[in-house]
């Protein structure tokens, strides 16, 4: 199958270092976006200084309004956007391999990304690129290795193969249900480590809680269809701990400044916060024990200081761990 084409819809910072990742792999790349000063620049500066300040970008990447012919699509914006982006775009998706990089649940709905691609477009292949990644590092070809899951191991070792370049490593899986989870809930763990971190409460309590979010994220994603190992990998310990660990996260930033006591209504949004009360309701509705995400509910609730839950956690009936 000819893998050539490219075209990712998003020209905010991931889907810009996506396309950076793509061209240097040797691919054709069209970014498809939505502000006609941001494709401008694109084409001319060969920059999208809003995003990634001044990295430059490789001269096989345009940009456009509109969607091409592509053998790939890449999709980057956030999960909240997805279903607006996917519908906007659907009649030139169907047959195509689509490439889902969004880490977030959908509120209200409280579905993966792949459930709405295949709500909208069931013709198209799904595919789950997920891992430890930030976008300035991709973009300025730091090396960097991500999860690519998909159903069709032939096939998702082919598109794995077609976007992988000489900083860019994307390791073929197939638990698509796993990666995507495990992208999603990452990012609601990653705001009560920063919570902890902006609380001063130390390393030793941020070590823990990465632990034990690593317990409860397991349990939670085998419920929901997804496989234990795909977590001891990129997108799952990989991932959670670069979300729990750096400030380069946003979902670890905008902990950070819950634990100063900061109100949420006051900080910018991250997926985890929109993907928190889906986590929720996910865990309530199967009946698993999640209590840090109840406990970053209560935080992004304004219902609890961060010192009050800690004290309750350590409160809780102590018992062999799991």
């Amino acid at each position: 199958m000819g893998l050539e084409r490219v075209a990712v819809i998003g020209a905010g910072a991931w889907g810009t270092a996506l396309a950076q990742a793509a061209a240097i792999a040797g691919r054709e790349v069209v970014i498809v976006g939505r502000d006609p000063l941001a494709i401008a620049e694109i084409n001319t500066a060969r920059t999208n200084s809003a995003h990634l300040g001044p990295q430059l970008l490789s001269p096989g990447i345009t940009a456009s309004l509109e969607l091409p012919e592509a053998d790939i699509v890449i999709l980057a914006v956030p999960a909240q956007a997805s279903r607006d982006a996917l519908t906007r775009h659907a009649a030139g998706l169907a047959g195509r391999p689509v490439v889902l990089t969004a880490k977030g649940l959908e509120h209200g709905t409280l579905k993966r990304q792949s459930e709405i691609l295949a709500e909208i477009v069931p013709q198209t292949i799904p595919f789950v690129l997920s891992g430890p990644s930030f976008a300035a590092d991709v973009a300025a070809g730091r090396p960097t290795a991500v999860t690519l899951a998909g159903d069709d191991a032939e096939l998702t070792s082919e598109v794995a193969a077609a976007l992988a370049g000489p900083t860019f490593r994307l390791y073929a899986a197939d638990d698509r249900i796993g990666a995507e989870l495990a992208g999603a809930l990452k990012n609601v763990y990653a705001l009560g480590c920063g919570a902890v971190e902006g609380a001063g409460l130390g390393a030793s309590a941020r070590s823990a809680m990465i632990a034990r979010a690593f317990a409860e994220l397991t349990r939670l994603v085998v419920k929901m269809g997804g496989s234990a190992q795909t977590l001891t990998g990129l997108a799952g310990l990989g991932d959670l701990t670069l979300s729990c660990t750096s400030s380069q996260s946003r979902n670890y930033k905008t902990g950070m400044a819950l634990g100063r006591g900061e109100s949420p209504q006051g900080i910018g949004l991250a997926e985890g916060v929109a993907t928190a009360p889906v986590a929720k309701s996910l865990a309530d509705g199967l009946g698993i024990d999640a209590p840090l995400i109840d406990a970053v509910n209560l935080l992004l609730g304004g219902r609890a200081t961060i010192n009050e839950i800690v004290a309750g956690l350590m409160s809780r009936p102590l018992k062999r761990e799991d």
